[in-house]
């Protein structure tokens, strides 16, 4: 016979993550996959806005300083398709200090925000925190 209980195996969290400095998306990307999550990856705010409306992570990385469409606009536009996402900021700042562009991202709607750079435990903190209690 055959029981089919309650699950009691987490299942994997979704990430999309978008910076588009190559070397910093790489970087996070591996820190995040190490740490147990399912990671889609872009280099524009335009793609992971499509990839965000196709399907819906549990959490949405965004770095703030990109060309196009930066990740203020990224964090509005999320926000507007799904008030309960959690973001996570990330900046290393740019013509002005990252903590300004940061308070701005929390203002917008981030979650959490991280400034560059920052180590794979600061990462996973921030992360484990803007995705709650779901964790």
């Amino acid at each position: 016979m055959l029981y089919f209980g309650k699950r009691t195996r987490k299942t994997m969290k979704r990430i999309l993550l978008v910076d588009d400095d190559d070397l910093s998306r790489g970087a996070v990307h591996k820190m995040l996959e190490r740490s147990g999550y399912m990671v889609h990856s872009t280099a524009t705010g335009q793609e992971a806005l499509a990839h965000f409306r196709r399907e819906a992570p549990d959490l949405v990385i965004t770095d703030l300083i990109m060309p196009e469409v930066d990740g203020l606009e990224v964090i509005q536009e999320l926000r507007r398709n799904d008030p309960a996402v959690r973001i996570l900021a990330i900046s290393g700042g740019g013509r002005v200090d990252a903590e300004e562009y940061l308070s701005v991202a929390r203002k917008f709607g981030a979650s959490q925000v991280l400034s560059k750079p920052f180590t794979g435990q600061e990462l996973k903190q921030a992360v484990e925190s803007a995705l709650g209690s779901e964790t």
